[in-house]
């Protein structure tokens, strides 16, 4: 089939390779030029694992185009809204202005018995608003709306093989025209076995929030958890594998640690919240603002504890962060964790120096305050303590002996609780974990 993807950043550029990937003829439109002349030449703008690879091998094809001119929707038959909806400055509320401004640019190339395919995360009613543009514009084109559940560094297999699809058409119905174009875009994995759930529109926008805001609430209770573990002398990872093992729960996202971040579980339950409060409902989603206020209270103590570790201050200690991205294999610092703690360690008047092996780049133009050490030995040479707060393998994998050797004290807080303790504290180091005790 004949598609465009409007908007090539992280979600429309693995969106785009990835339709390529199953055959169909795709071009990317972004009104970023250099994005565009990036993707143009195999280049992803960002680190994802295997796309890199995936946009040389359709591109070779001629399959997969990238241009700047949104006249180049009108020689396709489906288009994918694929932009971003951040947080409105000062606001809970998303913003919508990219989304608007995409189909709005789209409209005057919309041909007849098109179909407009959002996936962008957006407030529920959005769909239902943009479809009576569509309408207006073409009375035979539709708009439906098909979330995403992408994640960081697994876009790609996520694509091409996600767990489920969810198609939200006007009346909710199988017989809707758009639901067979959409199934012959995703014959490929439907017919492998994924399983797709036709809705109406409002249900097809809450999913991916309501995902989201589960998940967020299942990380902030076990964070919950591993408070209440410190202060009774407990220890959060055993609490997790018991409970864990209880099938209604499951061990998933039951990881006690800083915290969540990203551009998409803190913006999205936030937004949430702020829909819910238009709506009326507001009272429906108040636990969210717990849930994010244990997030964003872990940042702080893990500065607690640093300053614990360090006997008590924080004042011209050399501090060394491993890990600058939200999570590993991505080099997205959007409302990173990791970033924020080093950020506040700083202001508290330790040395601090961040190491990542992908995510430098972005971490110094979002704190351009802080020291960036590329090099692993480099970074930690000469330093107080460690503090693990993105867990790259490369981390996890580290000799405790070797790394104490070039330091000047032999200090570690493990932010994500994937080191064993037992090893590193036989091999002579004070060790601290989160919800552990």
């Amino acid at each position: 089939m004949r598609i465009s993807v409007i908007g090539c950043g992280y979600l429309g550029a693995v969106h785009a390779a990835c339709m390529a990937k199953l055959g169909h003829d795709v071009v990317g439109i972004d009104v970023d030029e250099m994005k565009i002349a990036e993707l143009s030449a195999a280049r992803a703008p960002f680190y994802e694992p295997g796309l890199e690879e995936l946009l040389m091998e359709v591109q070779k094809t001629g399959r997969l185009k990238f241009t700047t001119d949104m006249g180049a929707v009108a020689e396709s038959e489906i288009h994918f809204i694929c932009v971003g909806t951040p947080q409105k400055k000062g606001e809970n509320a998303a913003d919508m202005t990219y989304v608007d401004a995409a189909v709005t640019a789209m409209l005057p190339h919309l041909q007849p018995h098109s179909v407009v395919v959002g996936k962008s995360t957006v407030p529920v009613g959005t769909a239902g608003r943009l479809s009576d543009l569509v309408a207006q514009q073409q009375s035979s084109a539709h708009l439906v709306w098909n979330p995403e559940f992408l994640r960081e560094g697994h876009a790609v297999a996520d694509t091409l093989q996600p767990d489920r699809f969810v198609y939200g058409v006007f009346d909710g119905s199988e017989d809707h025209p758009a639901v067979a174009l959409l199934d012959a875009v995703y014959s490929k994995p439907i017919s492998a076995g994924t399983p797709r759930l036709v809705t109406d529109l409002p249900t097809a926008e809450l999913v991916k929030v309501a995902a989201n805001s589960f998940l967020a609430t299942k990380i902030s209770f076990i964070n919950a958890m591993a408070e209440l573990c410190e202060a009774a002398g407990a220890d959060v990872t055993r609490l997790a594998d018991a409970i864990g093992m209880d099938d209604r729960i499951g061990r998933k996202f039951l990881n006690a640690g800083i915290g969540f971040g990203g551009g998409c579980l803190p913006k999205d339950i936030r937004a949430f919240m702020a829909r819910a409060g238009e709506l009326g409902a507001d009272q429906a989603l108040t636990f969210l603002r717990e849930v994010d206020a244990i997030n964003m209270r872990r940042r702080s103590r893990v500065v607690e504890l640093t300053r614990e570790l360090c006997d008590g201050s924080l004042l011209g200690r050399r501090i060394t962060v491993l890990g600058a991205a939200f999570k590993p294999e991505s080099d997205d610092v959007r409302d990173s964790p990791a970033l924020s703690i080093a950020a506040q360690l700083q202001l508290q008047g330790a040395v601090v120096t961040v190491t990542d092996p992908k995510a430098l780049a972005n971490a110094a133009r979002r704190f351009p305050e802080l020291h960036y050490e590329r090099q692993l030995d480099a970074a930690i040479s000469g330093a107080d303590a460690l503090l693990l707060l993105t867990e790259w393998n490369e981390y996890r994998e580290l000799d405790p002996h070797d790394v104490g050797s070039v330091m000047v004290s032999q200090r570690i807080l493990d932010g994500r609780n994937v080191l064993d303790p037992e090893k590193w504290r036989a091999a002579g180091w004070t060790f601290r974990g989160l919800g552990r005790a």
